[in-house]
């Protein structure tokens, strides 16, 4: 017999779009989309929420999959929440109400942006999706795609491109603009937009990149939800379980948080009714989430996989593994973060163990280690400037950078592990670099900045790879460096 899945309550009919999103993804999904649903569930906020409805939006390729898994199903999918205990609540969720595929419908992505229904144009599009030098933090223009999109008269591909001629739209039929709102990783992530945009526009309007700096609202926010890729077996679940052929279901863990700056001129959903935190800062609370959790999850992916796990539950449930993220957390990132309002930090890492061991998630360890070139530089990268500024030494970062550099020279040597990077050409050339330079990794500015020159992280990252690269257990290696 199949468990029973909570059905949609409200009439969709109702609902218009507010909200356009670009990444429709499984992130997106279990989190921003799934909170809107909340309200739309709750007869006394459903008709102020009906006006917010999500139109989805795909930029690349990858994306027209999507696209035609929530179009074949009246873009209804299923939400299944796993829980430490095994229990599986299942919700269909029906806050996105159109997709729209840029590549094949740009006017009509256009005319949507130019809408005045539309307040809010929310993104998760990566953290390397902002075309930003992690050395810089300046915009890139020399990349192709965006040297494409400023040309003249050029159709818009990019991100960048589509939601600058949707603002350029609105400006000339005097609509307000809307806010950006980023939900992605990244430290100050609003501020990061804002730069990204306005640097874009700058290539094709001065005046119009001015405007779009003193005019349209970039609130920062800390979102977390951890929400692996989904897989053919994850789809034959949930039909044997539930009875639903879907598409692309969602399966995340029983933990989210969302904290938001409230900065929308224009309205937003009354989030703070079902479970969002709106604060005037969020800085406390993201640095807590990426130098904790997101950093946390690149020591538990190279120490995990080096090892021969191939979960995050399975690193997460070895005692050596976790002493290692745990003396990190608490020896190297904790000292880098002020006090968090409402927070008890030793009761957050605790419950981030017992997150990252949930054995019914199973988050793949390559899922965590994914385009880590994007995210060592924007997680953990940080931790160890801050603590070397202060004279302190980092070991424990270095081996995180030590064990990703020896589990991309496997993939290089023998591709025995999986492996995807968006700049892989740039890994596989780091790597290559290492066998006549002992910190030939390091030698990336936009990575490491320069740290290949500071002897003492130099000294630490060193005797780590080298350890690694001996060792047929990592996990001696690991343990000792936890010992001190």
């Amino acid at each position: 017999m199949t468990e029973s899945i909570a059905p949609i309550t409200y009439d969709r009919a109702q609902i218009s779009v507010g909200i356009v999103h670009f990444g429709v993804g499984n992130f997106h999904r279990s989190h921003q989309a799934m909170y809107l649903d909340r309200l739309l569930r709750n007869p006394s906020t459903f008709a102020a929420a009906a006006q917010w409805g999500i139109c989805g939006i795909g930029v690349l390729p990858s994306d027209a999959r999507m696209r035609d898994a929530l179009r074949s199903q009246g873009h209804e999918y299923t939400l299944i929440e796993r829980h430490p205990d095994g229990a599986a609540p299942a919700t269909c969720v029906g806050s996105i109400v159109d997709f729209l595929y840029a590549p094949d419908e740009i006017d009509a992505v256009l005319e949507r942006l130019a809408d005045p229904a539309t307040r809010i144009v929310s993104l998760t599009i990566t953290e390397g999706g902002y075309n930003i030098s992690d050395v810089t933090g300046e915009f890139d223009t020399a990349n192709p795609a965006i040297v494409a999109d400023a040309q003249p008269g050029a159709a818009p591909a990019t991100v960048f491109g589509i939601i600058v001629a949707g603002l350029r739209l609105r400006r000339e039929r005097e609509v307000a603009p809307f806010t950006i709102m980023s939900c992605d990783n990244i430290e100050g992530n609003g501020d990061v937009a804002r730069r990204s945009f306005a640097a874009f526009a700058g290539l094709i309007d001065p005046e119009l990149a001015s405007w779009i700096e003193s005019s349209v609202s970039f609130p920062n926010c800390m979102v977390d939800r951890i929400t692996p890729v989904t897989t053919d077996a994850d789809r034959a679940w949930v039909l044997e379980r539930y009875g639903v052929d879907d598409a692309w279901p969602v399966l995340s863990e029983d933990f989210v948080q969302w904290v938001l700056e409230d900065h929308f001129p224009l309205g937003r959903p009354a989030f703070e009714q079902v479970g969002v935190q709106l604060v005037g800062d969020v800085r406390p609370y993201e640095l807590m989430k990426l130098r904790l959790l997101n950093a946390g999850h690149q020591a538990l992916a190279y120490s995990g996989i080096l090892s021969g796990y191939e979960f995050a539950h399975e690193g997460a449930s070895d005692p050596v593994i976790v002493g290692l993220l745990r003396a990190y957390m608490d020896r190297e990132a904790t000292p880098t973060l002020a006090p968090v309002p409402g927070v008890d930090l030793d009761a957050y890492k605790d419950r981030l163990i017992e997150r990252f061991a949930n054995p019914y998630v199973r988050d793949t360890l390559a899922r965590l280690a994914t385009d880590a070139s994007d995210r060592i530089p924007k997680w953990l990268v940080p931790v160890i400037r801050e603590r070397r500024d202060a004279g302190e030494s980092v070991p424990l970062s270095a081996s995180v950078v030590a064990g990703w550099v020896r589990y991309a020279e496997r993939h290089a040597t023998t591709d025995d592990v999986p492996f995807r990077d968006r700049q892989e050409a740039a890994v596989l050339e780091a790597v290559a670099r290492n066998a006549d330079d002992p910190v030939g990794f390091l030698r990336n500015p936009d990575w490491f900045g320069t740290l290949a020159d500071d002897a003492d992280f130099v000294a630490d990252y060193v005797a780590a790879l080298d350890a690694f690269r001996r060792a047929d257990d990592p996990r001696s290696e690991i343990e000792r460096l936890v010992q001190g």
